[in-house]
């Protein structure tokens, strides 16, 4: 079942959620745009931690590898909080939404974050570049690009064998 017919706004059925959880965690395999939602969704909260990072690492003059580690953190704490967020609101308690988000995320977010910071590493000069240079946004936005087309495979195996984002799947 498609994740855009899942959820509908209206109170949900118990047992279809049952039912779709059962039939995500026993799967073959995921589909393609499950898959690139899953990735997307996690792009949009590592892209939003990264860039704040690198901002206020630039601001504060700090050096590249203080920079980086902030911004690594921000990722993954943002990367998390989408997934928290979106559970708590479906009536998760705080420790089991937490469970969920680090199930659902950690992998995903730990090998976008290593391809993309990887390539920020990789080309030459991106490091040292500031906020107001055309070399930093083309390293990192060619850096968020790549981690999404290395991620997604990663999130589909994953999803197909009921992990990572396949978790969340049964609260939406």
């Amino acid at each position: 079942m498609a994740h855009s017919t899942h959820h509908t706004g209206t109170a949900h059925d118990h047992a279809h959620h049952e039912q779709a959880g059962h039939h995500h965690a026993h799967a073959p395999g995921a589909s393609w745009s499950t898959a690139a939602k899953a990735t997307l969704h996690c792009l949009t909260g590592c892209a939003i931690g990264e860039i704040l990072g690198m901002v206020i690492g630039t601001a504060l003059m700090w050096g590249n590898v203080e920079t980086m580690v902030l911004a690594i953190a921000l990722a993954f704490v943002f990367g998390y909080s989408f997934t928290l967020f979106a559970v708590r609101r479906a009536g998760l308690n705080l420790k089991a939404a937490v469970k969920v988000a680090l199930a659902a995320d950690t992998v995903s977010i730990a090998v976008m974050e290593l391809v993309d910071n990887g390539i920020i590493a990789l080309v030459p000069g991106a490091m040292d570049a500031h906020l107001s240079d055309v070399l930093f946004w083309s390293a990192l936005l060619g850096g968020f690009a790549v981690a999404f087309l290395i991620t997604t495979p990663v999130n589909k195996w994953m999803i197909g064998r009921g992990k990572g984002h396949a978790v969340v799947h049964a609260y939406h």
